[in-house]
């Protein structure tokens, strides 16, 4: 019996670790999940851009507000739909919908679910809704009578969910991704460090292996269903191509995760295209003029048009393109850190409160 009684606490020990990795995970998700509400401010018109408001339908949701935004006076032509990042909404892509129109292009927005005027979600959102709604605002897109071909360009996690949503459907001529995370562990990583949580390496690649997993499964996804790099490498495998953009000077996602994405596709045999903007960060790369010249080219190549390459290039960079003035804020779950050991103790706490979602509170993960 003593030999029993030492091998049950031996086993529970040695689950003890675990068993502390499995609740951080769970209360992980309860507080990054939910991003918080930023409805629009501005709309097309305060840019001088003629608009219709839309509602595109996508699965699980009743209908993400949205606008087209035609260009040319609304002749025929090609689209591109735009996919906004994490804490965003459409009105943050409109800078991007100036330039593109100047080039030729229609231009089609949404607010993501749980973003913008949408309802908070009962369950976390992560790629895998961008990547669903992307591929709803790029089915609207083509259902216009005014498109003829189609694209999509998206930001950050809109960057995962255009390359998603790219791979999902071989009607996408062609994808725009940028300041995209590259594979999910690493994005779960990218979160620890911008929380400032004190886990070291060796811990935190198992911690952000298993935390991921447990993010993603109350929506059903696996970890390859929405990772950028494998619908990177499935999208210029078919041959449609791919244009991947990053800044130097990016402190959210970091510019090695551009290398990742670049390293992918060359295996895969058919190299993305890339544009590395010197002194560039997260947001706001539009305002470059080479930002703006790059994209307007390629889309102009791979669409047919309307313009050609150097005219589009040349109409886009006529075009400021000046970000949407917001109050400079950090991620939510991010400002709600305090950081260090104490953010470690509050994610130790039984059921955190959800700021920005509308689920109700769990005793146990079995409830999840």
């Amino acid at each position: 019996m003593p030999r029993i009684r030492r091998a049950g606490v031996a086993a529970a020990v040695a689950a003890t670790p675990l068993a502390l990795a499995y609740r951080f995970a769970v209360v992980y998700r309860r507080r990054a999940g939910y991003p918080r509400p930023c409805p629009p401010t501005i709309d097309p018109s305060a840019r001088g851009l003629a608009f219709e408001e839309v509602v595109v339908p996508s699965p699980g949701t009743a209908g993400l507000p949205g606008w087209f935004i035609p260009a040319r006076d609304g002749a025929a032509g090609p689209g591109v739909a735009l996919v906004h990042g994490w804490e965003s909404a459409r009105d943050r892509t409109l800078p991007i919908a100036e330039f593109l129109v100047a080039a030729g292009f229609h231009c089609l927005t949404i607010d993501v679910r749980g973003h913008g005027a949408n309802p908070p979600e009962a369950l976390p959102i992560s790629a895998g809704e961008f990547g669903t709604d992307a591929l709803a605002a790029f089915e609207a897109l083509i259902a216009r009578p005014e498109v003829t071909v189609g694209a999509i360009a998206g930001h950050s996690l809109g960057g995962i969910g255009a390359l998603l949503a790219g791979a999902a459907d071989s009607r996408v001529a062609a994808v725009v991704s940028t300041s995209a995370p590259a594979e999910p562990n690493l994005l779960t990583r990218l979160t620890f460090r911008l929380a400032n949580l004190p886990i070291p390496g060796p811990i935190a690649v198992p911690l952000a292996w298993l935390t991921t997993r447990v993010y993603l499964r109350p929506r059903g996804h696996r970890v390859g269903e929405v990772s950028a790099s494998r619908a990177l490498v499935s999208i210029v495998a078919a041959g449609r191509p791919v244009l991947l953009i990053h800044g130097t000077a990016d402190d959210v996602v970091p510019p090695v995760h551009l290398g990742r994405l670049l390293t992918a596709s060359a295996r895969a045999g058919r190299p993305a295209e890339s544009l590395i903007v010197e002194e560039g960060r997260h947001s706001w790369l539009h305002e470059f003029d080479l930002y703006r010249r790059t994209v307007a080219a390629f889309l102009a190549r791979n669409l047919g048009g309307p313009y050609s390459p150097e005219e589009a290039a040349d109409r886009a960079a006529a075009v400021p393109a000046l970000r949407i003035e917001y109050p400079e804020q950090a991620f939510s779950a991010v400002e709600r850190e305090p950081g260090g050991l104490r953010s470690l103790a509050l994610l130790a706490a039984r059921n955190p409160p959800i700021p920005n979602a509308v689920e109700p509170e769990l005793p146990t993960e079995a409830a999840s």
